[in-house]
């Protein structure tokens, strides 16, 4: 038995029910700030800019509201959930720790930036752990194999 299996095992014998909700909500947040950044590509291309990320400033604006959108569907579904953190994972981190740090972590117009940003990468890591859950179609889709 692997090491990924083990940490599989683990968390499904120790999945709280309600951590699925919470499951649901971070997906539909993430899902959420997908449409945002599609509804208003000029402010996720200024936040980059002062980032000094000019180079590729296009094709990450892309990246982003992609992965926000389908990730986060994934997420709230309980598809693939595991797979689609990780494709969430370096946003995060870049928004953690690049975007913030530039722009200074506390300063009064970050405003509730920071904070929710750790929150997001704190409860991704958290579900790359413990996975989709009871209320998932990855869990249905493993007690239905043939359907």
């Amino acid at each position: 038995m692997n090491t990924l299996t083990k940490i599989e095992h683990w968390a499904d014998t120790h999945h709280p029910q309600w951590i699925d909700f919470v499951r649901i909500i971070l997906g539909l947040f993430i899902l959420y700030k997908g449409i945002l950044f599609i509804s208003d590509t000029n402010a996720l291309l200024s936040i980059m800019k002062s980032a000094d990320l000019q180079f590729v400033n296009l094709g990450l604006a892309h990246y982003v509201a992609f992965a926000h959108l389908v990730g986060g569907l994934l997420i709230a579904l309980g598809l693939v959930t595991r797979f689609a953190i990780l494709f969430q994972l370096p946003i995060l981190l870049v928004a953690v720790f690049l975007v913030n740090s530039q722009q200074g972590f506390l300063t009064v117009s970050n405003n509730l930036e920071f904070p929710i940003s750790v929150i997001v990468l704190i409860l991704l890591i958290v579900f790359l752990i413990y996975g989709s859950g009871k209320f998932s179609i990855d869990n249905w889709m493993k007690k239905h194999p043939t359907w």
